[in-house]
């Protein structure tokens, strides 16, 4: 599904109007209907219910009048509050402000003098509120008096759908510089927009619901960015299938080298994940001196010994063995708990412009490349994914953690397109950029993921994945909703403190599962 900031969706809106003649009355109407069926899906039968409406005097208001009729039609109580002087209203918007006063319903202007009295008063005798004070367009800061009736909205307790977007929210950024609606559910239109899935926007969004409000499929496909909202349909489609004579070469063959004194977890966690995957056969070739604590912890894995500096990590002398071994494997991952040991950063710097199979690259051998980030993965012959956390990518990019944090889909593709490698730029929300300038945004994972190991194991997936035939930055894309949706599963199951690596290894099954089963 595309994904869209507030300019892009404004442009599509545009040209559904001028150039398919839909018009804005109708988006507006549609719009409206929509919230009305999420607003019956959350309270039940609307008969004798109460339902608040705040609206502002764009079109997002004119969706909220148009939510006001339909719930009064169908026998809800229903206040409309302004907070901005009606006689601002116009366009679309005011043709629905007639049409409700026709009805002989009365708006309530909240906008000066005692109307926060009013609010208050209104929220007291409602079930419901619905936000309709701010749509897309919103960036900055709101006014002051808008400020104090959301503050007042959010803490009411009242459940509160917004339209579109919680009011003081920035549809494109997910940036929030004051008061903000605490949406229970919003309804967005057409497209999803960026804001509800970046944080700190996701947090105000409550359960988010893409309503159909009949733009043309044909002008989505050729106008909207190529920037995807990962889906289960889409991951699904992805996912290689498994015939009934598939024996297990069919489904690849996965090296992993990884592992130093103190960091077998490492190597071990991602041999769990690239087989709870899917991978067919996974080898896991760590250190010598490591490599009966190797057999003793995997059992499904192979294990292969490597030559090791005798402090339990590689040697330059691994490369050769390492090459060796790459010629009867499919895809390879390498950095998980490697160390920085001044031979394993030679090994690793001199190895990669030799591989010629797809591979990942994770953790130290990431860090490896610092000061030659360029030159190293300028010199690559296979395609490959690189799957930094955000202080990696600012070590690798020479920028603080900070400017990746602050705009992580733009470096994400910047380094994408510097690099020629599927970008994989981990943290609450992950996103992932090919080289060719597709982007996905990931919606799955919880903050109890955030633990030791819990990146070594996504990394097990995705190179199970391009093992298993998918192209790397599809392999990086379904990897990271994969291991998204097993940390949901796991935290719904264990909850979120104390959720470990393993128990996300454990649900990897489920979680494909559950894809494969969708109808």
């Amino acid at each position: 599904m595309r994904i869209v900031t507030a300019d892009e969706m404004k442009a599509l809106d545009q040209a559904a109007i001028e150039n398919y003649g839909i018009p804005g009355l109708v988006l507006m109407e549609n719009a409206g209907i929509r919230v009305v069926d999420l607003i019956r899906r959350v309270i039940g039968g609307l008969r004798g219910r109460s339902v608040t409406v705040f609206i502002g005097k764009g079109n997002n208001g004119g969706d909220g009048l148009v939510i006001a009729r339909h719930l009064l039609n169908m026998g809800a109580g229903v206040k409309v509050l302004s907070i901005v002087n009606v006689g601002e209203i116009s366009g679309d918007a005011a043709v629905n402000l007639n049409i409700w006063r026709k009805m002989g319903q009365k708006i309530f202007s909240v906008h000066q003098g005692d109307g926060i009295n009013i609010v208050k008063l209104a929220l007291m005798k409602t079930d419901l509120v619905v936000d309709a004070i701010y749509g897309t367009g919103f960036h900055g800061k709101m006014l002051e008096g808008a400020g104090r009736v959301i503050k007042v909205i959010n803490k009411s307790g009242k459940p509160v759908v917004a339209v579109d977007i919680p009011s003081g929210l920035e549809a494109g950024t997910g940036r929030v510089n004051g008061p903000c609606i605490r949406a229970s559910h919003t309804v967005t239109f057409g497209l999803p927009k960026l804001g509800l899935y970046l944080e700190p926007g996701a947090g105000y969004a409550g359960e988010i619901t893409v309503a159909d409000i009949s733009l043309p499929a044909v002008l989505v496909e050729k106008e909207a960015p190529r920037r995807y909202l990962l889906t289960d349909e889409c991951v699904k489609r992805w996912l290689p299938p498994r015939p009934a004579s598939a024996h297990k070469g069919n489904f690849g063959r996965v090296l992993i080298i990884a592992g130093s004194r103190g960091m077998t977890g490492a190597a071990c966690l991602t041999g769990a994940a690239a087989l709870r995957s899917g991978a067919g056969l996974v080898t896991v070739a760590v250190p010598e001196t490591l490599h009966d604590i190797m057999e003793g912890k995997l059992t499904e894995a192979m294990t292969v010994p490597l030559p090791d500096t005798g402090d339990g990590s590689l040697s330059a002398e691994a490369r050769s063995r390492i090459l060796s071994l790459l010629e009867n494997m499919d895809a390879l991952a390498i950095g998980p708990g490697l160390s920085l040991a001044p031979e394993t950063i030679s090994l690793v710097r001199e190895l990669l412009p030799a591989i010629k199979i797809p591979f990942v690259l994770d953790a130290d051998a990431l860090n490896a490349l610092a000061g030659q980030v360029s030159s190293i993965l300028g010199s690559l012959q296979a395609p490959a994914v690189i799957t930094p956390h955000p202080g990696e990518m600012a070590r690798m990019m020479g920028v603080a953690s900070k400017d990746i944090q602050a705009d992580r889909i733009g470096n994400a593709i910047k380094a994408a397109a510097t690099w020629n490698v599927a970008t994989l730029l981990k943290g609450a929300r992950t996103v992932v950029a090919a080289p060719e300038g597709v982007v996905f945004i990931n919606p799955t994972g919880n903050p109890g993921m955030a633990t030791g190991g819990s990146g070594d194991v996504l990394t097990g997936i995705v190179v199970s994945l391009i093992a298993q035939g998918l192209e790397p930055g599809r392999a990086a894309a379904a990897g990271a909703y994969i291991h998204g949706l097993a940390g949901d599963m796991a935290a719904k199951e264990k909850g979120m403190m104390g959720l470990i690596a393993g128990d996300i290894v454990s649900v990897l099954p489920a979680a494909a599962q559950e894809l494969a089963t969708l109808p």
